[in-house]
């Protein structure tokens, strides 16, 4: 859509759309090239993505490119941005009236104060902009939203609460067919399983992450899945194997390194290569 879009015949299309097509197309790109492997260039695009539309002074093409910048920094941790851009979210969406995305930016607003260690007012938030968003009969982007509630709660010692929201989230996924989550969605819950000591079930489902992220191609997800089972198989005395799986996933990586997605696997790492010397 980029490579074909001309700004000067195709000006109406956002009359028919609601948005301008290029901001539109340069947002969901970044979703894209994130979940493949590119942070660094995900978020080139996003940013992008704001400017043009702030530039262009089109109100519901800045609340779209926002939100999904807003997501993205959310996925690559960068939540200091992230407590600013969901601001940002609300206040164009409060000034315009649009409570579609005046809710995403209150769940954006309430990750950010859940990561700044407010963690009571941040699931205020998210539980707030996650019932206001359901509100809308809206359900796209619903398995994401669940699974920041349930980081939150797994933060705030609510593990209970947190197994069900993402066994709720992959209902979801299951019922719509919106998979672009599946593989963290299984990966997260045997996060929740380890806190348990449910060694077993939580390795079936990292594994399950895995073959879901190699399926779809998205080394994002797939960093993450066997990291998590790196670390599994190094305390369980398995560390050879464990740095044989997550190495050639790391060194696939060619930006990014300072995301806390490929630093914690590039400590994982470390922490392995000193007992397999």
């Amino acid at each position: 859509m980029l490579a074909l879009y001309d700004p000067i015949p195709h000006r109406s299309l956002a009359d028919q759309t609601g948005t301008y097509p290029q901001v539109a197309a340069q947002a969901y790109l970044g979703s894209v090239l994130l979940c493949l492997g590119y942070p660094e260039q995900a978020l080139a695009r996003s940013n992008a993505a704001i400017a043009e539309a702030r530039r262009l002074a089109h109100p519901p093409s800045l609340a779209v490119s926002l939100s999904i910048g807003n997501r993205l920094l959310s996925l690559v941790g960068d939540h200091p941005t992230l407590d600013g851009l969901a601001e940002d979210l609300i206040a164009v969406a409060t000034e315009q009236g649009f409570p579609f995305w005046s809710a995403q930016g209150t769940i954006y607003r309430g990750h950010a104060r859940v990561k700044s260690g407010d963690v009571a007012e941040g699931i205020l938030l998210l539980r707030s902009g996650s019932g206001a968003y359901r509100a809308t009969g809206a359900e796209l982007w619903m398995p994401y939203y669940i699974t920041l509630l349930a980081a939150a709660c797994e933060i705030g010692e609510q593990a209970q609460e947190a197994l069900a929201l993402l066994d709720d989230a992959l209902q979801i996924v299951e019922r719509t067919g919106e998979r672009w989550l599946e593989a963290e969605l299984h990966r997260h819950k045997g996060q929740l399983l380890l806190r348990r000591r449910q060694f077993e079930a939580a390795g079936e489902l990292y594994r399950k992450a895995l073959r879901i992220a190699e399926e779809q191609k998205a080394k994002f997800w797939e960093l993450r899945a066997t990291a998590s089972l790196a670390r599994l198989w190094g305390e369980q005395g398995r560390r050879s194997e464990a740095y044989e799986l997550l190495a050639p996933v790391y060194y696939w990586f060619t930006e990014g390194f300072d995301t806390p997605d490929l630093k914690e696997a590039k400590a994982i790492l470390e922490d392995l290569l000193k007992t397999t010397e």
